[in-house]
């Protein structure tokens, strides 16, 4: 049965606490890590918090000047900035459970440590998830370079929810997993350039998964597990993110958004590891 966001497992942030928390699990990555705070420095809204897991090899990574002083322009803005250390290293799955076991806002934004977002997209997001009712929304992360790379063949399959964000199973038999070529190289760039929304307008459409910066309903995330099945999996690892999103898709629904102001940095992985799909583990399916 589908519950929206706003029923009876819904809340609204305490007075004088954030209504969202941005997560950022971070590992080796000072100048990414510096550009995306950065990018959360140049947000108008809504009031927000951040919570810092870093997992360096080295000194922690806000020792870092760039990193430093992006944390105290984010404070000087009013804004709480707590840095966690989580060793030793259990795989990027523990890494999620800890940062959303150190959150309590309603809702909390997964940002990857290397994307930079436009100003205006936190607020975007959190309009939309509230407006939809459903568990997460997600802005699928932009690799400019591609810019000149024009894939018309990989979004023959988007569809916009037209008449509100459902729940939905998305597994790799079903038609719903051949989205995912949508979120390639630039291909939501130049899809909403085409869309030409008015500034501040969003549509909502159907995802295969997002990675790299998805908000969710935290009661939502939680009711679902969140990333419980991290003691199940070996510290190399990958698609733990579709796992916990599989999870609330089919309880809540998700949605992707248009435009995305979520741009990848395009560094190096530091997950070259990906032998041990988390979907294949937790749900018995295989994305390959």
């Amino acid at each position: 049965m589908s519950r929206r966001w706003s029923g009876e497992w819904g809340r609204n942030a305490p007075a004088g606490e954030p209504s969202l928390e941005v997560l950022v699990p971070s590992y080796n990555r000072a100048a990414e890590l510096a550009v995306t705070l950065s990018g959360l420095a140049a947000q108008d809204g809504p009031d927000f918090a951040v919570i810092l897991s870093d997992q360096s090899d080295a000194e922690p990574v806000w020792d870092e000047p760039a990193v430093a002083a992006m944390i105290r322009v984010l404070r000087v803005q009013g804004r709480a900035v707590t840095l966690e250390r989580n060793l030793p290293r259990r795989g990027v799955a523990q890494q999620r459970q800890f940062l959303l076991e150190r959150s309590s806002a309603p809702e909390v934004l997964f940002l990857d440590n290397d994307v930079w977002l436009e100003p205006g997209m936190i607020a975007r997001m959190h309009a939309a998830l509230r407006d939809a009712g459903c568990g997460l929304v997600g802005a699928a992360v932009q690799g400019l370079s591609y810019l000149d790379d024009r894939r018309e063949h990989e979004r023959h399959s988007l569809e916009f929810w037209e008449h509100g964000v459902h729940p939905e199973q998305v597994r790799p038999d079903r038609p719903s997993f051949e989205r995912w070529p949508l979120h390639n190289a630039a291909n939501l760039t130049h899809t909403a350039a085409e869309l030409d929304l008015a500034p501040g307008d969003w549509r909502l459409y159907k995802v295969a998964w997002v990675g790299g910066c998805v908000l969710f309903n935290r009661a939502a995330l939680v009711e679902c597990g969140g990333f419980d099945f991290w003691d199940r999996l070996p510290p190399n690892h990958a698609g733990e993110d579709v796992t916990a999103q599989w999870r609330v898709m089919e309880r809540f629904g998700g949605a992707g958004i248009l435009p995305s102001g979520a741009v990848h940095l395009e560094s190096p992985t530091t997950v070259p590891d990906r032998a041990t799909d988390a979907a294949g583990v937790v749900l018995g399916v295989e994305r390959h």
